[in-house]
């Protein structure tokens, strides 16, 4: 079973910067592509920032996901930070996991981590 873990998150101030982490653990898989989503508060799960899984380094805007190769985790870095910027922070991972000789694929969610900008 492929799982995937989110860290990092915490109170901030607005104007700084936060890395947040995604962690995936499992044995005999491959990821494909690596999402951020958040959701902030009252408001629906929105997509912030991909990458493939042959990415090293993807920006977009204010937004940079990056590859730790060492430690097996795809990382967000959130520049300028917004109060709007709040929410739960949530990776999805899509792939291939190899089950007794035959490639299942799976695409998971983490559990999220609270990120809350202050003014």
């Amino acid at each position: 079973q492929v799982q995937v873990a989110e860290s990092g998150g915490g109170l901030v101030q607005a104007g700084g910067s936060l890395r947040l982490s995604c962690t995936a653990s499992g044995s005999s898989f491959s990821v494909d592509h690596t999402d951020w989503y958040r959701q902030p508060p009252g408001k629906q799960r929105e997509w912030v920032a991909g990458m493939p899984g042959s990415g090293v380094t993807s920006v977009t805007g204010r937004f940079t996901v990056s590859r730790d190769k060492a430690k097996n985790a795809v990382n967000l870095e959130i520049d300028s930070l917004k109060p709007e910027d709040t929410g739960v922070y949530y990776c999805n991972a899509r792939g291939l996991q190899n089950i007794r000789g035959t490639l299942i694929p799976y695409d998971i969610w983490g559990q999220g981590t609270q990120v809350a900008v202050s003014s």
